[in-house]
């Protein structure tokens, strides 16, 4: 995310029950196994590229095996095998997650799965966490900046940023939550409170629409945010069906 001076209430930690966790995996089974295939090259995109660039040190064996393969000229995004052939990296992601994006699903009047594609897409499926100076993860999955009004933790990291077109990269200081629900929900606070977001609220289903109302918004400076934020949610609705 590349615009965060938002104020938000502080919010409690908590835990999901019983109740809250999810019946089925998101994008899950046979659907998410089958769609994987056509996901490898945004999935490259993510471990080698992402927004949040917290270093190659933070990342875990899994993803520092398929980065360092990523990076092999000789071999092409498409062949990359290992942990992440099929897909299981990526669905335990989602079923860790599911929880709170069904929660903030509902409360932006959108599919979980589009809240989960955006998680997924700012943190490479959770292989690139934002994470404070002694290594313990900040739970935050979706990019967001500590401005002056933030009066939580905060956590320095890397990160690129579009300038006139070209990637740089800078140190920014993002927001730091107790735990995944925290994260969600200030997340679906930060796009409710702000007016510029107002496009991408209640778009149900229609991913274009919710990605596009996000980039508008100035969510990102990355000009092809947009198409890989819609690219990725309309595959795991289409993998949940």
């Amino acid at each position: 995310m590349r615009h965060a001076d938002f104020h938000t209430a502080s919010i409690a930690p908590a835990t999901p029950t019983q109740s809250t966790r999810p019946m089925a995996a998101v994008g899950g089974g046979a659907g998410f196994g089958g769609v994987y295939s056509s996901m490898q090259n945004e999935i490259a995109d993510f471990i080698s590229q992402g927004s949040a660039d917290s270093g190659s040190s933070m990342l875990s064996p899994q993803g520092r095996m398929l980065q360092a393969r990523l990076q092999d000229a000789e071999v092409a995004p498409s062949t990359v095998g290992g942990a992440f052939a099929d897909g299981s990296e990526q669905q335990a992601f989602l079923e860790q997650i599911a929880p709170w994006a069904r929660e903030a699903g509902e409360r932006l009047g959108v599919a979980p799965q589009l809240v989960s594609a955006h998680a997924a897409l700012e943190s490479g499926w959770g292989q690139r966490p934002l994470r404070q100076a002694e290594g313990a993860t900040t739970h935050n999955l979706f990019g967001i900046k500590a401005g002056a009004s933030w009066q939580g933790e905060v956590a320095d990291n890397a990160t690129t940023e579009y300038e006139h077109g070209a990637a740089v990269k800078k140190t920014e200081r993002f927001r730091s939550y107790p735990d995944q629900g925290a994260a969600f929900r200030d997340y679906a606070q930060v796009l409710l409170d702000n007016p510029r977001y107002a496009a991408a609220i209640g778009t149900g289903t229609d991913a274009r629409a919710f990605a596009e109302g996000l980039a508008k918004g100035g969510y990102a400076t990355d000009p092809a945010y947009a198409a890989k934020l819609t690219r990725l949610a309309a595959r795991l609705q289409g993998a949940s069906e």
